[in-house]
């Protein structure tokens, strides 16, 4: 049995969010409310982390508002060129160590940056659960937002995202045009093998 939503179609019946979800960059630069945005953040906030130790943190800014200049600033140039529609970014960073249960001094964290990717995830899905969409970048300059966002060496800077109103393509180069759709996936049977490793 399958699910077919927009030009996605998924093998095995799944909640329609997950193919609702996908990456704009064609945004209408609508306003975005503190508190819009905070539900967004609030489902992130909820993510499971190894020993719970929640080692995301967001450093946001709104379109139009303080530190936004800044952030949009710290995106390639690539990326800035679409961005600066968006309603607000986010710098998703993660804390790499931890204070395991019942220890007095923290531990480099393994999965620091799984765990932040679950974070990411939840946010992705909300945002389209509201009705926007959220896109994640890697194209920034990490030396830059460390010293502009004052990120304690603690922290890795993961990635960016930009959070908007999906807005009219053509607003995009035309090569960019042509891309601006929900992307496929690859198949289950080339990402997952029983027992031990398979390439797919």
């Amino acid at each position: 049995m399958t699910l077919h939503v927009n030009s996605r179609i998924a093998d095995h019946v799944i909640n329609p969010l997950f193919l609702e979800r996908w990456s704009p960059r064609a945004y209408s630069g609508a306003e975005i409310s503190k508190a819009e945005l905070f539900e967004i953040l609030e489902a992130a906030r909820w993510a499971p982390s190894a020993y719970n130790a929640q080692p995301w943190h967001f450093v946001y800014a709104r379109r139009g508002e303080e530190g936004w200049d800044r952030l949009l600033g710290l995106l390639n140039e690539f990326n800035r060129s679409w961005a600066q529609q968006a309603s607000a970014l986010i710098f998703v960073l993660s804390k790499t160590s931890l204070l395991p249960p019942g220890a007095s001094k923290e531990v480099p964290s393994y999965t620091h940056s799984f765990d932040a990717g679950a974070a990411w995830g939840a946010l992705a899905l909300q945002a389209a659960h509201s009705g926007w969409q959220a896109h994640g970048m890697a194209g920034l300059d990490y030396d830059r937002a460390r010293t502009e966002l004052e990120v304690p060496e603690s922290y890795r800077i993961e990635a960016a995202v930009a959070i908007g109103r999906p807005g009219d393509k053509t607003q995009l180069p035309e090569a960019l045009q042509q891309r601006e759709q929900p992307s496929p996936r690859k198949a289950l049977s080339e990402i997952v093998s029983e027992g031990r490793f398979v390439a797919g």
